[in-house]
C-alpha cells in the first residue's frame, strides 16, 4: 500500500513502517530516542517493533497505566518529570506505542515539552489507526469530560501495522469499527456498503477498509485542520457519544464504555434526529438502528440517566455561544453541521434507542 501524505504528516503502512522510520531516525540524527507505551503494548507490542527498529542512538521506555482513566494532566505530569530526569533535551524524539490514549496522550505531552519535541505515532488499536493517530488532535481529558485540554499539532510519522491488531481484544475490534462505520454514514453508499452485512466481514478485509478509512480522514483534514466547518462532520455521533461515555465513566454503578461503544449509540440517537430534523430517510433509521444493536447489543440508559448525560452536552468541544451543535444527516454521505436540537427531541432519541 502506497503510504499517505496528510498535512505535516507521513503514513506508511505494514512493512513500509520501519524502513520508513529507520530512514527518518538515519537523517534526523536525534539526541535521544523515548517510547511511551502503557503496561498491554510493553508486553506485546514493544518486543515487535524493537526488532525492526536500527539505530545507535540511546533508547529509554517510559511505561503509564492504560484506560480512558489515566488520560489526563496528573498523567502529563509524570512524563513530563521523567523526560527531564532522562535528560530529554529539544532533539529528543518521542515514539507513542499504543490506542487512542497513548497517541493522544503522547502527542500532546511531545508538543508541550520543552516547547515541541519530535514525535512519531504507532497506533495498535483499530480505534487509534482510522482516527486518533491520524489529524493532529492531541490531548487529555478534564476529570470525565473528554478531549478538554490539548492541541492540534502532527506527528512526523504515523506507522500502520496491522500485525499490531492481533493482540487485541474483541471487544477493542469492534470499538475501532465503529469509527469507520461513522466514515461510511458521512462519506457515501460505496464506503458504507463495506458493513451492511458485519457477519461477513474478515480480517482480510481490514487492511483495505483501514487505509480507505485513513484517506477518508486525512481529505477532510487536509481542507479542513482546525475543524472550522468540514471537519466538524467526522464528530458524527460523538455529540452525544462523548457524553455517555463521559457519563459512564463517571458513574461508579456504571460499566466503563469504549469510546466506539459510546459513539455507535450516538449515532443511531443522530440518526433519529436526522429523522426529524433533516430529513433523514426513517428506513435507513430503522435498518442503520437494527444493524449496529444487532452487532453491539444494546446499552441499558435508563430515564432517570437522560438529563446527567444531557447536562454534559455543554462541554461539546463543538458548542459556541452557548448552543450545542449537532452532526446530523440528510442521507447516507450528505450531512449537515450546527444544528440545534432541543432537549425533548433528545428524549425521544432515547427513548426510540431504547424501544
Amino acid at each position: 500500500m502506497n503510504s499517505i501524505a496528510a498535512n505535516d504528516s507521513l503514513i506508511h503502512f505494514n512493512d513500509t513502517c520501519y524502513s520508513s522510520l529507520n530512514e527518518y531516525l538515519a537523517e534526523k540524527h536525534f539526541s535521544k530516542i523515548f517510547i511511551l507505551v502503557d503496561e498491554n503494548t510493553h508486553q506485546y507490542c514493544l518486543p515487535l517493533f524493537l526488532e525492526k527498529l536500527q539505530t545507535e542512538v540511546t533508547i529509554e521506555i517510559i511505561e503509564i497505566e492504560s484506560g480512558e482513566v489515566n488520560k489526563n494532566i496528573d498523567t502529563c505530569v509524570g512524563v513530563w518529570n521523567t523526560l527531564s530526569e532522562l535528560d530529554a533535551d529539544r532533539k529528543s524524539l518521542m515514539i507513542n506505542i499504543g490506542g487512542g490514549v497513548i497517541t493522544d496522550l503522547g502527542g500532546f505531552v511531545a508538543c508541550t515539552f520543552k516547547r515541541g519535541i519530535a514525535y512519531v505515532n504507532v497506533p495498535t488499536t483499530l480505534l487509534s489507526m482510522v482516527d486518533a493517530s491520524v489529524g493532529g488532535k492531541t490531548g487529555v481529558d478534564l476529570g470525565a469530560l473528554k478531549n478538554q485540554i490539548g492541541v492540534i499539532s502532527n506527528a512526523d510519522l504515523v506507522l500502520i501495522d496491522t500485525k499490531y491488531l492481533d493482540t487485541l481484544p474483541k471487544n477493542e475490534m469492534r470499538s475501532g469499527l465503529a469509527e469507520m462505520l461513522k466514515h461510511g454514514l458521512i462519506t457515501g453508499e460505496s464506503y458504507w456498503s463495506n458493513f451492511e452485512d458485519l457477519s461477513k466481514l474478515s480480517l482480510k478485509d481490514l487492511d483495505r477498509l483501514i487505509y480507505e478509512s485513513v484517506e477518508i480522514k486525512k481529505n477532510v483534514v487536509e481542507i479542513d485542520p482546525f475543524e472550522n466547518g468540514l471537519r466538524k462532520t467526522l464528530n458524527y455521533g460523538h455529540t452525544l457519544g462523548h457524553a455517555i461515555e463521559s457519563y459512564f465513566l463517571s458513574s461508579p454503578n456504571k460499566t466503563t464504555l469504549l469510546h466506539g461503544e459510546a459513539v455507535v449509540i450516538g449515532m443511531i440517537l443522530a440518526c433519529y434526529i436526522s429523522t426529524q430534523l433533516t430529513g433523514f430517510p426513517k428506513e435507513k433509521t430503522d435498518a442503520i438502528k437494527s444493524l449496529l444493536t444487532g452487532y453491539y447489543g444494546k446499552v441499558d440508559i435508563n430515564e432517570q440517566e437522560y438529563a446527567p448525560i444531557i447536562e454534559l452536552l455543554k462541554y461539546d468541544k463543538k458548542n459556541t455561544h452557548g448552543n450545542i451543535n449537532f452532526v446530523l444527516l440528510e442521507d447516507i454521505g450528505k450531512t449537515k453541521i450546527d444544528c440545534l436540537v432541543e432537549e425533548q427531541m433528545i428524549i425521544d432519541a432515547f427513548n426510540f434507542y431504547a424501544s
